[in-house]
């Protein structure tokens, strides 16, 4: 069975979804025959590459967002992310173009390793407050997983995997998915947002059991982020 799920490293409830995710999946007997795929989506385009800056600042100047209104958007999610085992530190994440990131993501397909790539890059971000847009930075996530820092330099900063990022992006558009996270499971069914344990293992066991499409949305849509902003 497979799992297409389409993330944005800068996506909190992309990080809260991928630990429920992957709790659900391990009460399943059938867990060894799910292949997972990571696929690339950004929510902010257009931000300047190289660029860098905090979360609230970000909010403010790209989302209008008060300050007092980010502040408490930002404490229920890192409410939330405690709730999956993760220590969200939103005061030194830094907001920055993805797009080198999602380039390295798709060079980790290469090895198998894209669900560690996308852990990786989630701690980065998340909880150690590197610069996700930074090739140096990159190549260090990539050799401590195994991969040349040489290679992974060459495919961040080379055109060669651009097309890989954009096919994704476009799949997503082509679906109709305008915000993740977004899973779809095995063409059937889909679920979009940072779903508890309970929703993502009773889709996974409805669709173990079905074949059919086109997928229908199992989920409510909450607890996720579009171009627009996150919702909770």
């Amino acid at each position: 069975m497979k799992i297409e799920i389409w993330s944005d490293v800068m996506c909190p409830f992309c990080y809260i979804g991928k630990n429920n995710f992957e709790q659900a999946l391990q009460k399943l007997p059938f867990k060894d025959q799910v292949e997972v795929e990571w696929k690339s989506f950004q929510l902010d385009p257009t931000l300047n590459t190289g660029e860098t800056k905090n979360t609230l600042t970000y909010f403010r100047e790209k989302k209008g967002f008060p300050e007092t209104q980010a502040t408490q958007m930002i404490s229920q999610v890192t409410q939330m992310g405690k709730g999956a085992g993760i220590d969200f530190n939103f005061e030194t994440a830094l907001i920055t173009n993805t797009f080198p990131a999602h380039k390295l993501l798709q060079l980790s397909k290469k090895y198998n390793k894209s669900n560690e790539m996308e852990e990786a890059l989630f701690i980065a971000h998340f909880i150690d407050g590197k610069d996700v847009g930074d090739v140096d930075t990159l190549a260090e996530i990539a050799e401590s997983l195994g991969i040349d820092e040489e290679e992974a330099k060459h495919a961040v900063t080379s055109e060669e995997l651009t097309s890989e990022v954009n096919e994704d992006i476009q799949q997503a558009r082509n679906n109709g998915i305008t915000g993740v996270p977004f899973f779809v499971l095995n063409g059937k069914y889909a679920v979009s947002g940072a779903q508890p344990v309970e929703v993502f293992e009773n889709a996974l066991q409805q669709t173990y059991k079905e074949t059919v499409s086109p997928f229908t949305d199992l989920s409510n849509g909450e607890n996720a982020c579009d171009p627009d902003g996150c919702s909770i």
